[in-house]
């Protein structure tokens, strides 16, 4: 089995969040991981909701762009259910299916999990663009 792939390797969101790591484990099939920590947390001291769906459209959305031979691909539908929590100093590991692939879409599930728990489900529709994402997009100022 191949080893985890740091992901979050250029200036950006998941990069400022910590990072993830991430590897192709079979046909259709990947994992992700991450470990918690303070600044993921929310006043109660648990993983912040808007961190696990952060880290659950970055894996899943990675495992998308890999099945498509690296075409780049954005998410245009997420379903998340929240079903236990984690904490500091927990990892998550994160194990994406691809359920389907079409020419413009893919369409995968994700279960999250920490110390054998269920943490969150979710499924999700990704777009394929067709186009080369390393052309510059100029942003008015």
């Amino acid at each position: 089995m191949k080893k985890f792939k740091q992901i979050s390797t250029t200036l950006g969101f998941m990069k400022n969040n910590g990072g993830l790591l991430f590897r192709k484990i079979g046909n259709n099939k990947f994992e992700f991981k991450t470990k918690i920590k303070k600044i993921h947390l929310n006043k109660a001291e648990n993983t912040h909701g808007g961190y696990v769906c952060s880290i659950i459209d970055a894996g899943a959305g990675t495992a998308a762009h890999s099945c498509t031979n690296g075409k780049p691909c954005v998410t245009i539908s997420l379903e998340i259910k929240f079903i236990s929590l984690t904490r500091l100093g927990d990892e998550i590991l994160g194990s994406v299916l691809i359920n389907k692939k079409t020419k413009s879409l893919v369409f995968l599930s994700c279960i999250l999990k920490s110390k054998k728990k269920i943490i969150a489900t979710s499924s999700g529709i990704w777009k394929i663009l067709n186009y080369n994402h390393s052309k510059q997009v100029k942003v008015a100022k």
